[in-house]
């Protein structure tokens, strides 16, 4: 099931790509990056409440919440750094830069997270990186 929700993820970030910079043309891109965040706040709010989750706030942890507001502030860099890439470079070129984070990632779980690294990860992560690089050439 994780499979699913992760190839829709993908899908979703393609479509978010493309619709944000047919959309960002002529406005700044911080400002474009605020109206995407309103309504992301707005539909994950939205999922909570439709779900009744709410009521599980008073539950989460002192290392939670510090965890999650830094993973917040990160996302938040992330998207003004992407849209303003976006604004002015070529589709084609900015996502795949950006999903060198599939990379990165994986780097770092190995050293954070202390996961272990496999022939495969290894071999994927190789081929992502040759993959971007031959792209921004």
């Amino acid at each position: 099931m994780w499979f699913i929700f992760a190839l829709l993820s993908a899908v979703f970030a393609a479509l978010t790509s493309i619709l944000a910079k047919i959309g960002i043309e002529g406005i700044n891109s911080n400002l474009a990056t605020a109206i995407r965040t309103a309504v992301v706040l707005v539909m994950a709010w939205g999922i909570v409440f439709l779900t009744g989750t709410q009521n599980q706030i008073a539950d989460i942890g002192r290392k939670s919440w510090i965890f999650l507001v830094l993973s917040g502030l990160a996302t938040g860099l992330s998207w003004i750094c992407y849209y303003k890439a976006l604004q002015i470079g070529e589709a084609s070129k900015v996502v795949p830069v950006d999903k060198f984070s599939v990379v990165i990632t994986m780097v770092l779980a190995f050293i954070v997270l202390h996961e272990v690294p496999t022939t495969k990860t290894i071999l994927g992560g190789l081929f992502i990186t040759i993959g971007t690089f031959i792209l921004i050439l």
